[in-house]
Parts: structure tokens; C-alpha cells; sequence
């Protein structure tokens, strides 16, 4: 078998890789200077580093694939690997925005439910201008847009609606007038690009706020509830519907 022997990562981009696959890399990403042949990480790889992404894991001969998807590369530096797949169960990473739903008030924290295996917490100190005297109005069923500053597998994962500066930056309470619905991860990375084409075209249709966690929910608000769940048909099917099929869709709605 292909799995057994390997294949070369270069000759696999943009196809479908299963678990147990070999992908082998080129030569000069051989030992380096460390006797490492790789080097696992979330943040940006050194000058000749390789990142390896989700879906993937470090292999004597390379990259041993974990999840079905399609394979996809981006050069530059080191470069990167991953496996592009439809996951749906979400596994919180530090520095993720996600959407998360208040499901209960304990003490002067806030868990939410961001889609992961366990709930996350929120202090309500973690918002813009909130001090003891002055709490934030967050009330159980409230949709919280934040991002994580600890997840990792022995603790709990911890959200704040701050940057570094305290500043809010987006983050916070969401609007209870829009629509809530989920979608798989993949999805998400693709509306997520610089530049997706499926988010200029729709703007063109409608305007709407339009909220994108990591944790495949979004959450989207236009003018009028039909609008609205136009909106939310538009980019559930975008998942299935080729670039073409889009655009004819989109012809339709708008009356070209």
C-alpha cells in the first residue's frame, strides 16, 4: 500500500488523505541542527522550520495524517502542512475567537458553552471598562464573542472578551435579534481567508453584521428576518456548492 511506503507530501496537496497515511518530505527538511526533523507549533515557524497543522503528527519518515481531508501546504519560511477537514466537534486552541452561550452564573465567573468537550470560563472582569462595582448586564443565554487565553488538555478553557491593551476589539456581548447556527470547521477556516469570495459577493446582496467563531458557529443579523435567513441558506450551502453555482444563486436572489 501507498500508506505503507509513503508518498511524497508535495505529490498529496489538495487531495484526499486518510489516517495512517505516510507523507514524506523533501530532503531539506531532514535533521537540522537540534536533531529535530520537524518542529511542532502553533505560532510562526523559524527560517527552514515546517509547521505541522491540525490533522497531522511528526513521524520518523514525516508526516503521519490522523484525520480524512484534504491535504493543503502553504509555502513560505519552514511552510506548513495540514489536513483541511469537516470536523465538527470543536477542540479549543489559545488564542481562538469563539462564540460561546452562557449557560450558568458561578460566583464572579461565567461558563459558556463553546462547542468542546467541557465548558469554558469567563470572569466578568475579562470585559472592556468592567471593574467590581461596575459588572457587565450578562445574563444565562447570552451569546458571548471572545477569545481564549488558556486551552490546553489539563485545564479548564479560560476566555476573555479584552486584548492586550483592555480594549474590547469586537469582543463581547452579541445582539439577541440575529440567527445562531452552526457549521463544520472547514467552512469556518474558508470564510475565515483574507479576501473570501463568498463574504464579497453576499455583502453585494445584503448588508448584515456577521459574527465567525473558530468553534464552526456563526451568528448573522440583516435588516429583516427574511434577509437574515437568506442569508444563513446562502452560506450553509456554500459548503457543497461549487464557485458557479454560488454566483448563479446569488444572480437569482438579486434579480440578474
Amino acid at each position: 500500500m501507498a500508506a505503507e511506503r509513503g508518498t511524497a507530501a508535495e505529490a498529496l496537496v489538495g487531495q484526499v488523505v486518510l489516517p495512517g497515511d505516510l507523507l514524506l518530505l523533501p530532503a531539506h527538511y531532514d535533521e537540522d541542527a537540534e536533531g529535530e526533523r520537524l518542529r511542532l507549533s502553533g505560532g510562526t515557524a523559524p527560517q527552514g522550520r515546517l509547521l505541522c497543522g491540525p490533522g497531522l503528527r511528526r513521524s520518523g519518515a514525516g508526516l503521519l495524517v490522523t484525520k480524512c481531508g484534504l491535504l493543503r501546504h502553504r509555502p513560505g519560511g519552514g511552510g506548513a502542512y495540514w489536513v483541511d477537514s469537516q470536523q465538527k466537534r470543536y477542540v479549543p486552541v489559545k488564542g481562538d475567537h469563539v462564540i460561546g452561550i452562557v449557560t450558568a452564573k458561578a460566583g464572579d465567573v461565567f461558563r459558556l458553552d463553546v462547542g468542546g468537550s467541557e465548558p469554558a470560563s469567563l470572569s466578568y472582569l475579562a470585559f472592556e471598562g468592567a471593574t467590581k462595582r461596575n459588572r457587565p448586564n450578562v445574563q444565562v443565554g447570552d451569546l458571548i464573542y471572545g477569545q481564549f487565553v488558556v486551552a490546553n488538555k489539563d485545564m479548564e478553557p479560560e476566555m476573555v472578551c479584552i486584548d492586550s491593551s483592555g480594549k474590547s476589539s469586537g469582543m463581547g456581548i452579541i445582539g439577541q435579534d440575529g440567527f445562531l447556527f452552526k457549521v463544520s470547521l472547514g467552512l469556518i477556516r474558508k470564510l475565515l481567508a483574507p479576501k473570501c469570495e463568498i463574504i464579497q459577493e453576499l455583502s453585494q446582496l445584503y448588508p448584515f453584521e456577521l459574527v465567525l467563531g473558530m468553534n464552526g458557529r456563526i451568528w448573522v443579523k440583516a435588516k429583516t428576518v427574511q434577509q437574515t435567513l437568506i442569508i444563513v441558506n446562502i452560506l450553509e450551502a456554500c459548503e457543497y456548492m461549487t464557485a458557479e453555482q454560488r454566483k448563479q444563486a446569488l444572480a437569482k436572489l438579486s434579480g440578474n
